[in-house]
Order: structure tokens, then sequence, then C-alpha cells
């Protein structure tokens, strides 16, 4: 029989750590957490949503520098590791849309050459959302947005109230879009006196949805502006200026196509009763005021004693807050997924509803894996 081999028992030698050897340093509260939050923005009034998420999340913003060279190019520096971690980049959208957009691919840029291992871009109002539509012999802004965002390096969005909903379809990663709806209609509740004496209007009919999603929800009544002082938007997106008319245009023989009539505006009127009621006048983006304007001195024609404006984001470019300030709008709410500091103090009717609120639990809940659904509760397709 062979003989076995019997090998030599292994002792395991056990040293003591030496006292002058230093202990591994504490874990970052990034180590631990396994996020971050950035601001992609290098102006300070644009940081003020940033600074408010990161104080209900019980964590730091961090460490990064975004600045512009004298030469007008954006310079982003991030001054921490990111490797290996679920980072948020913040950014609010000030006047400036296309630095504004710049910062943010740049910073995803970074982040993702600095390894990070996913990149959530949290914007709360989507830039060229309005451009979401061929026009003439233009082109689909907004979809090009989205195809520059994931080519930089972003895995997911948080937004909300995109001016379109079908805008998430440009994307070939996960959007969540958010409802500022719930904000604004406890604000109803709780900061208008009287509003059961209220009716809830839209000031054209595209925004009808919107307004009887608010009626619905507050038990009230809803009344609609129609006529040929409204906004032409959709006009302008059916096609009828495209191709120009030609004089002579050359015409297949025998191809006889049927003549579009021209589209042609009605008196303006206002459907439903808006005689001594509060009126409440409810869309998505205010910017140009002269159509909210125009609509409010309709509703004081027709009886209508206070008036009020509600949006989830205020923009209010160029006269904006002159124009409010010398119409009969009684307040103009809007939220702060755009900052509108300089316009707050140009007029005093512009109030502001903070929906950090909303956007930080959405983070948490990212990162932690957990469901949405808790943020879309009641939310209806036409919402």
């Amino acid at each position: 029989m062979p003989r076995k081999l019997l090998l030599p028992r292994l002792r395991v030698l056990r040293f003591p750590r030496p006292a002058s050897l230093p202990r591994r340093p504490p874990a970052m509260n990034a180590a631990r957490t396994g996020y971050r939050v950035f601001s992609a923005n290098s102006t300070a009034a644009c940081t003020e949503l940033a600074k408010r998420i990161t104080e209900r999340l019980g964590a730091e913003l961090g460490k990064s520098v975004v600045y512009q060279e004298t030469n007008g190019e954006t310079r982003v520096e991030i001054q921490e590791s990111v490797r290996g971690q679920d980072i948020f980049i913040i950014q609010t959208i000030p006047r400036d849309v296309n630095t504004a957009v710049m910062e943010l691919l740049i910073m995803a840029y970074a982040l993702k050459t600095a390894c990070a291992r996913n990149i959530i871009g949290v914007i709360p109002y989507f830039p060229y959302s309005k451009q979401s539509k061929m026009r003439k012999r233009g082109s689909i802004v907004c979809k090009l947005l989205a195809s520059m965002l994931a080519k930089a390096g972003l895995t997911h969005i948080i937004t909300m109230d995109l001016h379109q909903k079908e805008i998430q379809g440009f994307f070939s990663f996960p959007v969540d879009n958010l409802r500022a709806s719930p904000f604004l209609l406890q604000y109803i509740q709780e900061e208008i006196p009287n509003y059961r004496n209220a009716v809830i209007v839209a000031k054209s009919p595209d925004a009808a949805k919107r307004a009887q999603s608010y009626a619905e929800r507050l038990r009230l009544g809803l009344a609609v502006i129609h006529g040929e002082a409204q906004c032409a938007e959709m006009d302008m997106d059916d096609g009828r200026h495209s191709p120009p008319m030609v004089k002579n245009a050359t015409v297949h023989p025998g191809l006889e196509l049927p003549l579009m009539m021209a589209k042609e505006k009605p008196p303006i009127t206002v459907v439903g009763d808006v005689g001594g009621r509060i009126a409440i006048i409810v869309d998505d983006i205010i910017d140009d005021v002269e159509s909210f304007v125009a609509a409010a001195e309709i509703l004081k024609e027709r009886g209508a004693y206070r008036i009020y404006v509600m949006a989830t984001h205020g923009i209010l470019s160029a006269e904006a807050p002159r124009l409010i300030e010398e119409s009969s709008i009684d307040e103009v709410v809007v939220t702060n997924t755009v900052p509108h500091e300089v316009q707050k103090l140009q007029c005093p009717k512009i109030k502001t509803v903070d929906i950090s609120l909303i956007l930080s639990e959405a983070i948490r809940r990212i990162h932690n894996g957990e469901s949405m659904a808790y943020l879309f509760r009641n939310i209806t397709v036409d919402d």
C-alpha cells in the first residue's frame, strides 16, 4: 500500500496591533449613505432650492466649483471622490438658459468620468419644453436636449410638470414627472379666503384639462375662455403654414385635393359663470403674461371680484412683474422650480410655494430603491 503524505500543520500567527499604528479614519457621510447631491449652477440665487433639498435630506451639498471663464466658457471642477456613488445634480434654470444647460452637461460628464455609479438630474423646470413639436421647418429641440443629456452620462431625470407629457418619450432612460398640483391645491384651501365661492378658469381650451382637474378636486365650478384674444400656440403647431403659400404652385394633372378651410377664431367668450365669484386661472407656465392680463380683464368685465393666477413654473420674463402689478390680477402664485426673487421685489403680488419636500423625498426613494407610487397618489393621466 502506498504511504500517505503527511503535510505539516500550518499555524496562524496573530500579531498584536502596534499602539503607534493609527486606526482607519471613520467613513465620511457620503461613504455611509452612498449618495451625494451637487448643484450645477454658478449663481447664488439658483442654489437656494438645492440648499433646501439637502437640509431636508440631512446631507451636505457636494463640493464643486462651477464658473464662467473670461472667454465665456463654462468650467466645472468636482472637489471630492464620487466613485461608486449615486449622484444627484440639482439644476434650476435661470434666465440664461443656455449657460445652465452647458453647466448641467459638463458636470454630468465630469461625474461620469469620475466613475459615479448613477447620475440623476433633478431639473424641476425642463428647458426647451415648449419646443417639443415640429413647427414649419424648425426642429424638435427638446428631443435634441434629451439626447445630449443621455450622451453626457445622465441615467435618470426627476422633473416637474412637463409642458407636454409626451416629452418623456424623448429619453432613453427613466423620467419621473412629479406634480406640483397638491401644493397649489393646499395653497388655495389655506390661503384664499372663501375659496368655496371660487371658480377655476382655463385661459384657453388647451388648458381645460388642467383646470378641470383642479375643479374636480376642489369641488368647484369650471370656466373656459375662448376667442380671438387667446394665444395661438396650437395654430403654429398644426402645420397650416408649412409649406408656405406659393402663388404659381405646380399641381399634378388630375390631382384635386379638398381645400382646407382657414381657421377663424370666434369673438371672445367666457364659457361658465364667474359673476360675483373668485376666479382662479391655472396653468403650468407663466412667462409672457400678456395672455393672463387679457384674461383677467375679461373676467373682471364678467363680474369676478378677485382674480388669482396659479402656475408651477414662474419664469416671468421681460416686463412681466410690471405688467402684473398694473393689471387686474390680485395675486400670482408659483412654485420655486425657477428662481424669481428679483421679480418678487419688483411685484409684491407674486407669492411662492416651496416644493423642495417632494423633490427631496423623490431623491431618497430613488437612492433606496423604493417605489415612487406614493408620490403619484390619485394622479391621473390628464393631471
